[in-house]
C-alpha cells in the first residue's frame, strides 16, 4: 500500500497509529501520553484485518495516568508489549538513523531487539543480563557508601557473568544469521562490501574481580556486554564515522529487510519517508524486493516516488486517509 500526501498531513501518524495497534508501542516515543490527542483523556487505536485467512482485530486504549489497554478479537491481553508475540511489524522512520549514526547503546538496544524476533527463545536473555547488572551496580553503590560489604558481590558478579556470557553468544548468534541477508540486500541497494562485526567476549568471574577496586571506586560494572558494540561497515569504512546520510539510511533499510527475510512469518513493513533519497534504480530495487515480503506500507510525498503500481493507493489530507 502507497499513502500519500503532503508534508504534515498525517501519514507518519497512520504508520504510528498501524506500528501501536500491532506492537503495542510507538516507534516515535515511549511517552504514552504524547500519543493521546491534544485535550483529550484517552485515545484508541484499533486496526481489523485478516490472518491465515481467519478475520482479526486488535485495539490498544490509552488514557492518561493509566496503563496502556490491548485487545485481540476482543479479549483483552497482559499488556500492551503482548501485541509484539502475535504480530511482526517492522518500521523504518528517518530518526532510525540513529542505529547507525548514533552512540554505541542505540545499537545495542536495536540488536538485542532483533534477537527477541528473530530468536524468540532467547528474548529474555538480554533483560535478565541487565537485571543482573543493576543488582550489582546497586551493590557496588552500596559498597561504595560502607553500607555494606564486599561479601555480598560474589553472588551478583557470578549472575552477571553467567548472564553476561549468555547475552553475548545471542548477539552472535542473531548477527552470523543478519550478516549474510544484511550483505545482500546492501548491495542490490548499492552499498558495496557491508558487514556486521561484533568482536566481544563473554565476562568472566575473573575478569570482574580483577576489578573489583575500580568498580567499586566508580560504583558501577566496568566490563560487560553492556559496553559493546556493533560495528557496520561498507568496503571495511566504519559507517558512523565516515558514511553519508544516504549510506546510512541505506544500511539501516538493508538490516530492516535482511530481519524481513529471516523472520519465521511475513511481517507488515512501515516505510516512512523511504523514497525520497533513493535514485530511481535504489527504488526500483526496493520496490521489487518489498512485493516478496508480507504486507508493506510505504509513505510517499506522490504516487510517482514509487516506481510501480501500488496494490492499494490512499490519500492522506488532514488527519483523513481515502
Amino acid at each position: 500500500m502507497l499513502a500519500v500526501g503532503r508534508n504534515g498531513v498525517g501519514k507518519t501518524n497512520l504508520l504510528e497509529s498501524l506500528h501501536v495497534a500491532t506492537q503495542g508501542f510507538s516507534p516515535r516515543t515511549r511517552q504514552d501520553a504524547q500519543l493521546i490527542r491534544f485535550g483529550e483523556s484517552a485515545g484508541r487505536v484499533t486496526v481489523a484485518g485478516e490472518r491465515a485467512f481467519a478475520p482479526v482485530e486488535t485495539s490498544v486504549t490509552l488514557r492518561h495516568g493509566q496503563a496502556k489497554e490491548a485487545r485481540l478479537n476482543g479479549a483483552r491481553l497482559p499488556s500492551a508489549e503482548s501485541l509484539r508475540r502475535e504480530f511482526a511489524t517492522l518500521v523504518f522512520t528517518p530518526d532510525r538513523l540513529t542505529v547507525i549514526k548514533g552512540g554505541p547503546a542505540a545499537r545495542r538496544a536495536y540488536f538485542d531487539r532483533v534477537i527477541g524476533r528473530l530468536s524468540p527463545a532467547r528474548a529474555g536473555v538480554p533483560q535478565e543480563y541487565f537485571s543482573a547488572l543493576a543488582q550489582r551496580n546497586a551493590a557496588l553503590r552500596r559498597i561504595q557508601l560502607r553500607l555494606a560489604s564486599v561479601d555480598v558481590l560474589p553472588p551478583w558478579t557470578a549472575r552477571v557473568a553467567e548472564a553476561g556470557a549468555a547475552l553475548v553468544e545471542a548477539r552472535r548468534i542473531v548477527l552470523d544469521r543478519l550478516g549474510p541477508s544484511f550483505a545482500e540486500r546492501a548491495g542490490e541497494l548499492g552499498l558495496p562490501g557491508a558487514q556486521l562485526t561484533y568482536d566481544a567476549e563473554p565476562p568472566t568471574a575473573e575478569a570482574l574481580e580483577a576489578r573489583l577496586q575500580r568498580d567499586i571506586d566508580r560504583g558501577v560494572t566496568g566490563l560487560g556486554p553492556h559496553l559493546d558494540d556493533v560495528l557496520v561497515t561498507s568496503d571495511g569504512r566504519d559507517l558512523r564515522q565516515f558514511g553519508s546520510q544516504g549510506e546510512q539510511r541505506l544500511a539501516v533499510l538493508s538490516l530492516l529487510l535482511a530481519e524481513a527475510e529471516l523472520l519465521d512469518s511475513p511481517p507488515l513493513l512501515l516505510l516512512d519517508d523511504v523514497l525520497s533519497e533513493l535514485d530511481l534504480g535504489r527504488r526500483r530495487v526496493l520496490a521489487a524486493r518489498v512485493a516478496t515480503m508480507g504486507q508493506t506500507v510505504i509513505t510517499a510525498t506522490h504516487a510517482s516516488a514509487l516506481p510501480v503500481e501500488p496494490d492499494q493507493l490512499v490519500e492522506v489530507e488532514h488527519g483523513s486517509a481515502r
